[in-house]
């Protein structure tokens, strides 16, 4: 089976004459053990940690037999992806609250992400087949439509905020990787970063110098808040 076919058969029920025989043999791992195990791997060790190698082993099988559920390694990025995306819940589009309702989505996704270091990267460049992120593309579609969008500003708009949340929780993955080292504690130091930032020349550096505070605010997703904000006026505006 090519992998258009493979990718295709997930969504269609189980047919009783091809059912696989387990009697007498070991049990057959399924597509819903491989992205469970996946994401357990990712959840304690990180999204780079994971390879398909890796993954059969800890599934106590051998590559072989994995590539008999998963075409390739892009096709398990999208099955975890698709696993996340299943967990949201979509709003009925309304436009007196559409603002509030892409934000809810957004945050949601952000949320799914964070708890899994790094595999928003999976998410990037990626074109979907699978149902559940599809699911979640139509929904933000729809409310975004909902608030007086026109359609390629609404497409477009979608596609802007997926890759902002994305890009925003796989930074938030490597700022902590990179703070777990001894000699680079002080990424996450507001205090040091103002030190280091007011210490600049202040005829070359004027602007760093004088708002350093101002460059280093935020506490927990402050940061984010305002961007989204930002973003969803700005679709308004156009």
């Amino acid at each position: 089976m090519n992998a258009k076919d493979r990718r295709a058969a997930r969504y269609q029920p189980p047919s009783p004459d091809t059912a696989p025989r387990t009697r007498g043999r070991k049990a057959l791992i399924t597509v819903d053990q491989v992205v469970d195990t996946a994401l357990d791997l990712v959840a304690t060790e990180g999204f780079e940690a994971l390879t398909m190698r890796k993954l059969a082993t800890a599934l106590d099988t051998g590559p072989a037999s994995l590539y008999a559920h998963v075409v390739n390694k892009a096709d398990l990025d999208e099955l975890l992806i698709g696993r996340l995306c299943s967990e949201l819940a979509l709003p009925e589009p309304d436009p007196a609250a559409w603002r509030d309702q892409i934000r809810d989505v957004c945050v949601q996704i952000r949320d799914r992400y964070l708890r899994f270091p790094g595999i928003s990267r999976a998410a990037l460049a990626m074109f979907p087949t699978d149902l559940e992120i599809v699911r979640v593309s139509e929904g933000m579609l729809a409310i975004l439509l909902a608030g007086g969008l026109a359609p390629q500003s609404a497409a477009w708009a979608a596609d802007a905020l997926l890759l902002y949340v994305s890009a925003y929780c796989l930074e938030a993955s490597v700022v902590t990787q990179r703070s777990a080292q001894d000699d680079a504690a002080w990424v996450l130091d507001r205090d040091e970063l103002v030190r280091r930032f007011t210490a600049l020349p202040a005829d070359t550096f004027p602007n760093t110098t004088r708002y350093a505070a101002e460059i280093t605010a935020g506490e927990g997703h402050d940061r984010f808040d305002f961007t989204l904000a930002a973003m969803i006026d700005g679709f308004t505006r156009r």
